[in-house]
């Protein structure tokens, strides 16, 4: 094996993201030519001005200006401008497989027809797939703190694409939103044929993490750090191996933790739990994936087999082919084996 650094491993092997917020990778820079091209006000008078507003107390304080970002996003072509500099970035990274949430009612609530939003992130993730060979899933995310009749419409605008999208999410305000408001939602989106995941246990209680799996039948839980309060919802989680998509630099952002070392990753990782390493809204958060990787490799002092171990988890725990996913994880073991 080669002695190379654990930064250059990380940078090196192939990865996947399966938590990723389409909207929360609108950078500053692409943020104000969007902006400019549109006629549209921004508060703030330079991108550095910008910057210096991500800095969050809470989930609400960075929610705040996640939507008033989106304001300006009102051409297809936005849509597509937003999806590709997602994926011209990640490409730099070695990120091969997405799985992405895009949230219609952030836009649809001021007047962006659905069909506007989805064709411009659509084209965007056909042409990354083509000309960068990155593939992709597309999830509808609801926006839980709206109310059911909302998400239900938003779920008809979205039988037309039923190709085009794989799954839906839930996310947005976690605390006083539990999974169990959108139960029949998600009973219909399941008849229609998507596949479901949900935030659940990032500042909400562990017992949305339940509501999420027997009601809404998630196959995937986004976030879920606060699994660890109950024991009980720990060896479930293990015994299905139901994935925990794990998103760091945004917990410590967010103050879901307040330091990286004490992240309990290692403590996830030897419960059994199924776990996976994403970006969230690397935009806001100071990172995308090799970011995250690194940021906690250097924190908890990660072997590069651990690191192999959770990049497979991603692989295993994403909606690619069984076939697909075999021939990806032997890409990833012979890496590790070479580096």
């Amino acid at each position: 094996m080669n002695n190379i650094s654990i930064e250059r491993f990380i940078e090196g092997i192939p990865k996947v993201e399966l938590h990723l917020h389409i909207e929360g990778t609108f950078e500053p820079e692409l943020m104000f030519k969007i902006a400019k091209r549109n006629n549209k006000e921004i508060k703030y008078s330079t991108v550095d001005e910008l910057k210096s507003a991500y800095s969050f107390n809470n989930l609400q304080e960075f929610l705040d200006i996640y939507y008033a970002g989106a304001n300006v996003l009102i051409e297809e072509q936005d849509f597509y401008d937003l999806t590709w500099a997602y994926l011209t970035k990640v490409h730099t990274q070695n990120l091969v497989h997405t799985e992405i949430f895009f949230d219609p009612q952030t836009h649809t609530d001021r007047g962006i027809s659905f069909d506007t939003v989805i064709k411009g992130i659509y084209r965007a993730l056909e042409d990354g797939k083509e000309k960068l060979g990155i593939t992709y899933k597309l999830i509808l995310s609801f926006l839980r703190h709206l109310d059911e009749a909302s998400a239900f419409e938003t779920l008809q605008q979205a039988l037309p694409y039923k190709k085009w999208i794989s799954g839906v999410g839930l996310d947005s305000s976690e605390v006083g939103n539990p999974p169990s408001k959108f139960e029949r939602v998600f009973a219909k989106a399941k008849e229609e044929g998507f596949i479901t995941v949900a935030h659940a246990g990032e500042e909400g209680p562990a017992e949305y993490i339940w509501e999420a799996i027997n009601l809404l039948k998630v196959t995937r839980i986004d976030h879920g750090n606060r699994c660890l309060e109950d024991d009980r919802l720990v060896k479930l989680l293990a015994d299905l191996q139901i994935p925990l998509t794990l998103c760091p630099l945004s917990n410590l952002e967010l103050k879901v933790i307040d330091d990286l070392k004490k992240y309990p990753l290692p403590e996830m990782m030897d419960k059994g739990l199924l776990i996976t390493i994403n970006s969230d809204d690397p935009a806001y958060f100071g990172g995308y994936m090799n970011e995250n990787y690194i940021g906690l490799a250097q924190a908890l002092n990660l072997s590069k087999k651990q690191i192999t171990e959770l990049v497979k988890n991603s692989f295993k725990a994403s909606w690619l082919s069984d076939k697909e996913k075999e021939e990806k994880i032997i890409q990833v073991e012979a890496y590790f084996q070479n580096n």
